[in-house]
C-alpha cells in the first residue's frame, strides 16, 4: 500500500501545474463528458489514498516505529487544477453527475470567486443542495460577484437576509435594476432581460460611436448591435457592428441604422420571444418600456437557456414528474416527486380493470379475447402519442389556433381511420390465422379490425383535445396529457373490443 501511495503522489506531482491555469471555454461537445471521467478517476484515486492513510495510521498505533509522515490534502491538488481549467457550465455538469458526498468534495475545491457563476449554471435541485452547504458569509461573497439580473435569478433560492445584505452592497442603479428584475412575473421577457444595452444618439457619426465604445471596459456579451435613440431617449433603430465597421467614420448613424427593429415588452411571454429569436435568427433584441425607451435587452444566451429548461420540463412532465429531480436526491424526496401521476395511473388502471370485469362472461366463452385486447389498447396508445407529440410541439410554436383546430382535428381523424384500416386489417388477419380453426375465427378477426379502427379514432381525438384544453386553461399541455391519453385508449380499447365481442358472439 505504501508503494501505491508513493505512486499516487508522483502522479499528482506530474499533473499539478506550477501556476493555476486560465479558465477555458469548452473545446467541443464532448468536453464536459471527458472532464467528468477525469474528475471521477481523481476522486477514485483520492479514496484510495485516504484508505492508504487509514491503514498507515492503524500500523502506527500498533507499531509506533512504522509511523511515517501522514499526507495532507496534496492528493486533491490535481482535482483542483482540473476544476480551475473548466468552464462554469462544465463544472455544473460534473456536480450534477456526482453523488452528494463526492459533490461536496468537488464543491469545496472550486475557487470561491467562481461559486456564483457555477450556482447559476446548475439545476435548481442541485443548487439547493449546494446553497445548504454554504454558510451566510460564503453565500454573500458568491452572490456579490454577479450582476443584478443574475442575482435576481438566484434570489428565490437564497435566504432573505443574504439577498438583503447583497442588495445593500449594490450601487443605487444596481439596486433599481435588481428591484425591477425581481418584480417581473415568472415566464416573462423581463425575467430574461439584462440591463447591459448600449445606446447611442442618432445624430452621432460612426467615429463618435466608436469613441463611445472604446470608453467601455468591455462590450457586453453577445453584442451584435447598439441601439439608436433620439433626443427624448426613444428607440428609433439599431446599428449593427458590421455596418459600424465597414462604413466611413464620418457617416451619420441614422443613415446606416436599421429602422425595422424587433422590440420586446418586459411583460410579454418569454416563450413568444424565444420563437421570435428562432424565426428571425436574432442574437439580441431590445426591451422597451411603454414610452419606447430602452430598459434592457434579451440575448440568445438567455433564450437558449429558456428553450433548454422548457424542453427538460416537458420531458419530465411526460414522465409524470412534478419537478426537476436531483439525480442523487434522497430516496424519500425522489419517491414523493413521482407520487402524483403514479396515483392517477393507479386509479385509471383500476378503472380499466372494472371495464374488463364487466365482460367476464364474454371472456369466459372466448378466452382468446383476453390475449388480444392489449393489442387494441397498445396500438391506439402509440398512435395517439405520435399525434400528441406533434400537437404539443405545434402549440409551443404557436402554430395551433382555434381557427385551424377543426381542420387539424379532421386531418388527424382521417389519418387515424386510414391507419386503423391498414393496421387493424393486419391485426384482424393475424387474429383469424391464429384462431381460424375455432368457430369464432372470422368474427374474432372482424372484431379486432373494427376495434382497432375505433380506438385509433379515440386516441386521435384525445391526443388533440387534451393539450388544446389544457392550453386554453393556461396549463402546460405536456403535463398529464400522456397519462390521460393512456387511460382513454386503455379503457375505451377494452370497452370497444369486449363490447363488440359481446354483440357478435351471442
Amino acid at each position: 500500500m505504501a508503494d501505491q501511495d508513493a505512486e499516487f503522489r508522483a502522479d499528482l506531482a506530474d499533473e499539478r501545474p506550477d501556476e493555476a491555469p486560465a479558465i477555458v471555454q469548452p473545446r467541443d461537445p464532448e468536453q464536459a463528458s471527458r472532464a467528468l471521467a477525469e474528475v471521477q478517476e481523481l476522486l477514485r484515486r483520492h479514496d484510495q489514498a485516504l484508505e492508504a492513510i487509514r491503514q498507515r495510521q492503524g500500523e502506527a498505533e500498533e507499531r509506533p516505529e512504522a509511523a511515517g509522515p501522514l499526507q495532507d490534502r496534496q492528493y486533491l491538488d490535481g482535482l483542483r487544477a482540473r476544476l480551475d481549467a473548466l468552464h462554469p457550465a462544465d463544472v455544473a455538469f460534473i456536480l450534477e453527475a456526482l453523488p452528494f458526498e463526492q459533490r461536496m468534495i468537488v464543491w469545496d475545491l472550486v475557487k470561491a470567486e467562481r461559486d456564483g457563476e457555477i450556482l447559476l449554471e446548475v439545476s435548481e435541485s442541485v443548487r439547493e443542495s449546494l446553497i445548504r452547504s454554504m454558510d451566510r458569509e460564503e453565500l454573500v461573497d458568491a452572490v456579490e460577484t454577479l450582476d443584478a439580473a443574475d442575482i435576481a435569478e438566484l434570489a428565490p433560492d437564497l435566504p432573505t437576509d443574504v439577498v438583503e445584505e447583497v442588495r445593500r452592497g449594490l450601487t443605487q442603479e444596481e439596486r433599481e435594476q435588481l428591484r425591477a428584475s425581481m418584480s417581473f412575473p415568472e415566464g416573462s421577457v423581463g425575467e430574461l432581460m439584462d440591463f447591459e444595452a448600449v445606446t447611442v444618439q442618432r445624430g452621432y457619426t460612426l467615429d463618435m460611436v466608436l469613441r463611445e465604445l472604446r470608453r467601455l471596459e468591455e462590450l457586453p456579451d453577445h453584442t451584435d448591435q447598439v441601439y439608436v435613440v433620439d433626443e427624448r431617449g426613444e428607440l428609433v433603430g439599431g446599428l449593427s457592428l458590421d455596418r459600424l465597421l465597414i462604413n466611413q467614420p464620418d457617416v451619420l448613424v441614422e443613415d446606416v441604422m436599421r429602422r425595422d427593429l424587433l422590440t420586446l415588452q418586459p411583460l410579454e411571454d418569454a416563450s413568444e420571444a424565444a420563437h421570435a429569436f428562432e424565426r428571425y435568427d436574432l442574437v439580441s433584441a431590445p426591451v422597451v418600456d411603454p414610452r419606447n425607451r430602452v430598459i434592457g435587452r434579451v440575448t440568445v444566451a438567455e433564450v437558449l437557456d429558456l428553450i433548454r429548461e422548457e424542453g427538460e420540463s416537458e420531458m419530465l412532465a411526460k414522465a409524470g414528474l412534478r419537478e426537476e429531480e436531483d439525480l442523487f436526491a434522497g430516496v424519500w424526496a425522489s419517491a414523493k416527486n413521482r407520487w402524483l401521476w403514479l396515483a392517477l395511473n393507479l386509479c385509471t388502471a383500476f378503472f380499466a380493470s372494472r371495464v374488463i370485469s364487466a365482460f367476464d362472461g364474454t371472456i369466459e366463452r372466448v378466452v382468446a379475447l383476453a390475449t388480444l385486447m392489449p393489442i387494441v389498447a397498445g396500438i391506439a396508445g402509440n398512435s395517439g402519442n405520435q399525434t400528441m407529440t406533434l400537437i404539443i410541439r405545434s402549440i409551443a410554436l404557436g402554430q395551433v389556433t382555434m381557427s385551424n383546430a377543426r381542420r387539424l382535428l379532421l386531418k388527424e381523424l382521417a389519418i387515424a381511420a386510414l391507419n386503423g384500416l391498414v393496421w387493424g386489417g393486419a391485426a384482424g388477419l393475424v387474429a383469424w390465422l391464429l384462431y381460424r380453426d375455432t368457430p369464432y375465427g372470422v368474427l374474432l378477426g372482424l372484431t379486432m379490425m373494427v376495434a382497432v379502427v375505433l380506438n385509433l379514432l379515440v386516441g386521435a381525438l384525445i391526443a388533440l383535445a387534451v393539450p388544446m384544453v389544457l392550453e386554453r386553461l393556461g396549463r402546460d399541455p405536456a403535463i398529464g396529457s400522456s397519462v390521460l391519453l393512456t387511460f382513454s385508449t386503455d379503457s375505451m380499447g377494452f370497452l370497444i373490443f369486449l363490447g363488440l365481442a359481446t354483440l357478435l358472439f351471442r
